[in-house]
């Protein structure tokens, strides 16, 4: 469970620091944007009141502890689950990096009233609209990570068995 909480912490720091460097430091709330490697990254100011891509963006502002407790409820199921499951080393980073992304986007909501992204990434002559943030980041790959690295106890039982016989 360490590397679980550890892994969560280092997501947690890592896109509030990032967060208050490009926004706040680099005054990106002010110019609304930076172009770093074009088109391959820009920083680009956004305000995030919906979920992915600004789904439900023009909710009410009820809709904001609406997805604040749900991250919460997420957050804590996941925690419970890497306490009861036996899960390999990959698997526990993976869900703190998911833990610690979510967290960080609610500490926003909390805060802001509003998760602040400012990631645009563009290729190939698609030009992205879409800002995320380093926590998102972090979601989406401690999601992926728990589908490749979280053994199906059904299989792992069965493989076990067979090896016994």
């Amino acid at each position: 469970m360490r590397i679980f909480y550890w892994a969560g912490f280092a997501a947690f720091l890592l896109d509030q620091v990032s967060k208050y460097i490009v926004i706040h430091l680099m005054d990106l709330s002010r110019i609304r944007a930076i172009d770093v490697m074009p088109p391959i990254l820009n920083f680009r100011y956004g305000e995030n009141r919906g979920i992915n891509f600004g789904i439900l963006g023009d909710a009410p502002d009820a809709s904001r502890w609406v997805l604040i407790g749900l991250a919460l409820v997420i957050c804590v199921g996941v925690f419970f689950w890497m306490r009861r499951a036996k899960v390999g080393v990959l698997a526990q980073i993976s869900a703190g990096l998911l833990v610690g992304g979510a967290l960080a986007n609610v500490a926003d909501r909390v805060i802001y009233g509003y998760v602040l992204d400012f990631l645009n990434m563009s290729c190939c002559g698609i030009n992205n609209p879409f800002v995320f943030n380093v926590a998102d980041v972090f979601i989406f790959a401690g999601a992926i990570g728990l589908v490749f690295f979280v053994e199906d106890p059904k299989k792992a039982g069965k493989a076990a068995a067979k090896k016994h016989k």
